[in-house]
């Protein structure tokens, strides 16, 4: 017996060593898409909601129980290790039992983990994260199913953790999308590639005989977020180091191991994630879109108020507003909907600050405008001046009467001098290269980068091309949807929050976070239980921020109504939720709240057409449309807004006789209408008998 006394004690070690979860960092991104602020500040540190990035990453390994972090530095590493030696990560308390710094002179991710293999540091399963990601995913679940998979089959060598959304969710990247062909019932990715929406010749999935032989079922998922969040086993790095072509994660290593799988029998697996966040800021497209949506608490608990910064105090307030301690309003200045002011920030009489972000010590004089735009520490702002959509870094100072306009990055340290116009696609830095020319004007301080790179200005979204780039300019973070099109985006997601995207019409940042929001608001107080009238106020007050208009209002709170009467519909066994009939769920639903409908239809009168009417009832058909479960909601919200007299028979009859009633993906779910449309019709037909009997 004496013998197996070693044995069983390496056991407990290996199970200990199992047990502790190690973390990968990258903290350079090998791109240079966040020129010209990444020229002095690696984007790691680069503020998001006044935060630097690498706190959203850290504070996301935390919550997921990481101990051991290693983190690679590149470019900047002196700044990076300054950074973290004076941060709370270096602290007796911190949840990391060893964080360390590496060095390296690679040029590319591929380089960077072949010689992360040749440390051999890693003994079993790690996290491969890039320093700009935003999470609040519980990774426990993902590691366990991981671990019980490895277990199984030894082949199964990296998890891939995905966020399910829209194909035109705001993070995604617009130029290349990519392409996620996945086995449901293994959870196993079998082939990868991007796809480019604007070339012809790439909009076709290529998969060989031998997939669709193998496996029963496939998925082709153009709808998930790569957060690039990876749970990789060693062997994932002995793949690298065979093979020196692989120099990014998924277009070289993880789309040729797919292809491989004849030779190497390597798996790789996918875990979807639907009702938690997940992204990287990986572009400026995304810096905006994700910087929307720490402000709007998607991202909850890493927002402003959590305070993830020692020193800071950030306080929320009613329409999405982030003060810090120290911070002075003029009492004629206007802060407007979803904003964030940092410490000792002074605004100006009569400016207006709106959907922007402000650092610390930022002075704003007098009527200034600054509206989606982020404005970053120390930066003095003159009287007039007005700045719309763009990056302003820290220590600039912007001149009187200045002009900053849409997507103009300006860089750390530039003096912008009075009168000055930054026009948009600049680039204002304190470089000194040939390629760069003076901008700054006359009393100024600064260049006007030559970026020849068009592709890589054009894929931020941020830095606009000229009109006949066919790019559209109604935001930073503009979705590329077309404009003509007046059909509602469903978004794929069977467990979303919120079911679809507003598309039709104009199609502004603001329409679309205004049904984010609003939708997103209702549904939380439907679940809660709030008074209606409660509901209505809050709602009042996203409507008047963004000036929505009656459509935006209605369809947000149809949206809300139809994911709520399909939960309802599911049920819920874990909180005791039993399943309810679609005829039920609806008339708990617009029973208790018709208030939200009743109050945004304005055409409950005599006079003849009933608008408002038909549009209700068309958005509550698109909402439906195309989800079997769902279609028959159409039909009892029809019949109880009918008898609560929120549409009335006229309304009923134009919405069926609508030509948009009847579009493709709609008719199964009008079709269920048709005994209630005869019914409304015979009481018309009655209804006018007795008046000819009478007259």
């Amino acid at each position: 017996m004496a013998p197996k006394a070693p044995k069983a004690k390496q056991k407990v070690q290996d199970d200990q060593r199992e047990d502790i979860l190690h973390a990968v960092v990258l903290a350079d991104s090998f791109e240079t898409r966040f020129s010209p602020f990444t020229h002095e500040r690696p984007r790691c540190l680069l503020p998001l909601a006044n935060t630097p990035l690498i706190e959203y990453t850290f504070e996301f390994l935390a919550n997921s129980g990481v101990q051991d972090v290693i983190l690679y530095c590149g470019l900047h590493t002196e700044k990076v290790e300054n950074y973290i030696n004076s941060s709370k990560w270096r602290l007796p308390s911190s949840p990391f039992r060893n964080l360390t710094l590496l060095k390296t002179s690679s040029n590319s991710v591929g380089d960077f983990l072949r010689d992360l293999d040749k440390r051999a540091l890693m003994t079993g399963d790690f996290l491969l994260v890039s320093g700009d990601v935003v999470s609040n995913i519980s990774i426990g679940p993902v590691l366990a199913k991981h671990r019980a998979r490895r277990e199984k089959n030894r082949n199964a060598i990296m998890t891939m953790v995905l966020r399910e959304a829209g194909s035109e969710h705001r993070t995604k990247p617009t130029r290349r999308r990519p392409v996620f062909v996945i086995d449901p019932e293994a959870d196993r990715c079998v082939h990868y590639e991007e796809m480019s929406h604007r070339e012809k010749n790439d909009r076709y999935v290529r998969l060989t005989p031998e997939m669709l032989i193998t496996h029963s079922q496939l998925e082709i998922r153009e709808d998930l977020i790569d957060c690039y969040v990876d749970i990789c086993t060693p062997e994932v790095l002995s793949l690298w180091s065979d093979n020196f072509d692989y120099q990014s994660v998924r277009q070289g290593f993880l789309s040729e191991v797919l292809k491989d799988y004849e030779l190497n029998g390597k798996q790789i697996h996918t875990y979807i994630v639907a009702d938690q966040y997940a992204a990287r800021v990986q572009s400026l497209r995304a810096y905006d879109a994700i910087a929307k949506d720490v402000m709007s608490r998607w991202t909850y608990p890493l927002c402003p108020d959590s305070n993830l910064v020692p020193g800071q105090s950030y306080h929320f307030g009613k329409g999405k507003i982030y003060l810090e301690q120290g911070v002075k309003l003029a009492s004629t200045s206007i802060v407007k909907y979803r904003c964030v002011l940092g410490e000792d920030t002074s605004v100006g009489e009569k400016s207006i600050v709106g959907d922007s972000i402000l650092g610390r010590r930022c002075h704003i004089g007098k009527d200034v405008v600054i509206d989606s735009s982020y404005i970053w520490d120390d930066v003095v702002v003159g009287d007039g001046s007005s700045i719309r959509q763009a990056i302003v870094a820290g220590g600039v100072e912007i001149g009187r009467n200045c002009e900053i306009e849409r997507g103009a990055l300006i860089s750390f340290g530039v003096r912008i001098a009075d009168g000055t116009t930054i026009s948009s696609n600049s680039k204002i830095t304190r470089g000194t290269s040939s390629e760069e020319q003076e901008s700054a004007s006359k009393g100024g301080h600064g260049l006007e980068t030559d970026d020849s790179d068009a592709a890589s200005i054009a894929s931020s979204h941020l830095v606009y091309q000229n009109p006949s780039a066919n790019l559209s300019q109604s935001s930073i973070s503009t979705l590329n949807t077309d404009d003509g099109n007046d059909e509602p985006y469903y978004t794929s997601s069977r467990r979303g929050s919120v079911p679809s995207e507003p598309s039709d019409g104009i199609d502004t940042s603001k329409n679309r976070d205004f049904h984010l929001e609003a939708a997103a608001s209702i549904l939380d107080g439907l679940q809660k239980g709030d008074l209606p009238e409660n509901i209505l106020l809050e709602l009042n007050s996203y409507r008047m921020a963004v000036n929505a208009n009656p459509h935006e209002v209605r369809r947000a709170v149809v949206a809300a109504f139809v994911k709520r009467i399909s939960t309802l519909m599911e049920g819920d066994t874990s909180s005791g939720l039993a399943a309810k009939s679609s005829e039920a769920a609806v008339k708990e639903v617009l029973g208790k709240y018709n208030a939200l409908v009743e109050r945004n239809i304005y055409d409950q009168s005599d006079q003849e057409q009933k608008p408002d009417q038909v549009d209700f009832l068309l958005l509550v058909q698109k909402e439906v449309a195309g989800k079997v479960n769902d279609e028959s909601i159409l039909l009892f919200v029809a019949k109880e807004a009918y008898f609560l007299e929120l549409v009335e028979e006229d309304g009923v009859l134009q919405w069926w006789e609508d030509e948009r009633s009847g579009a493709d993906g709609l008719g199964s779910a009008r079709a269920l209408m048709e005994p209630f449309i005869r019914f409304l019709q015979e009481a018309e037909e009655e209804e006018s008998e007795e008046e000819s009997e009478e007259g």
